[in-house]
């Protein structure tokens, strides 16, 4: 073929592993949750819900529907209305304590709404997008929370309502929001390196613009942790020891894994709270 190389039947391309942000992160905390959550069948069961997570999902179902909308019709009082709409109690004490923080979440999307739902330079073109990306050795994706268009550029928008202010070194250090603005930019072929974590309780925006040199050590980093947790996985189709390939790494967060009720050393690591326990005060 002209001196060039013909490729046998035999040729194996090399295997992508696919992976989200999410499944790299729970094999960097703890093997076994990896394995527990993503790979054993029937899947060990969980433990139940946490307050502040339903008050998180809450908040993004109404600032989904709410972005949906025409950029009219995104008043603090639609948002309010919105949180109503999508609210569950799941993981509160008691309807007293599940209706202060109804409150607390109408409040902080009405304010969003206020300053947010109708900005003209800020254009939502994704709303829970779905994005991917392929390298060398990954198919990184995942759903981002909102994408915006402004001028040429696209912005990876993330929502937070921890206890906890995030701030500008969280946003830069993000590998998930890296890899969602890569996954943008190859999705909504677009340019897109600015991501931003927007604290609902606070009101504060922490904003991050990457370069191509900082986006890539976080691939190089995710492709890394993709070796790994595929190296176990194969191990363990295998016949390896799932305890060997997937040991625990038990620490304070053990307390609020779902998983805790099926490993004795997590158990022994941390107290588990109450479900209420990681609301703001």
């Amino acid at each position: 073929m002209n001196g060039g190389v013909q490729l046998g039947f035999d040729f194996a391309a090399t295997r992508l592993v696919r992976v989200t942000p999410s499944r790299l992160a729970t094999w960097r905390d703890c093997p076994r949750r990896y394995r527990m959550t993503y790979l054993d069948r029937p899947s060990p069961p969980r433990g139940g819900a946490w307050a502040n997570n339903t008050l998180g999902a809450v908040v993004h179902l109404a600032l989904r529907a709410l972005f949906a909308l025409p950029a009219a019709e995104r008043t603090p009082r639609v948002a309010a209305a919105l949180v109503s709409r999508h609210w569950t109690s799941e993981g509160f004490r008691d309807a007293a304590q599940a209706a202060e923080y109804r409150s607390r979440a109408k409040d902080w999307v009405a304010d969003y709404a206020a300053q947010h739902g109708s900005d003209p330079d800020g254009a939502p073109v994704g709303l829970e997008q779905w994005v991917s990306v392929a390298t060398d050795r990954i198919v990184a994706e995942g759903r981002v929370d909102r994408i915006d268009r402004r001028g040429a550029e696209l912005v990876v928008v993330d929502y937070k309502t921890g206890r906890r202010t995030p701030t500008d070194e969280e946003a830069r250090s993000s590998q998930a929001l890296a890899l969602y603005a890569v996954a943008t930019e190859r999705t909504l072929r677009s340019p897109c390196t600015q991501v931003e974590l927007h604290h609902l309780p606070s009101g504060q925006v922490l904003t991050w613009r990457h370069d191509a040199a900082s986006l890539g050590e976080h691939v190089r980093k995710a492709e890394e942790t993709a070796g790994e947790l595929a190296a176990a996985t194969d191990e363990l189709t295998a016949g390896g020891d799932a305890e060997a390939l997937f040991p625990p790494r038990p620490a304070p967060r053990c307390g609020t894994c779902d998983m805790r009720r099926n490993c004795p050393e997590g158990r022994a690591a941390a107290t588990e709270p109450e479900p209420w326990a990681l609301l703001a005060p």
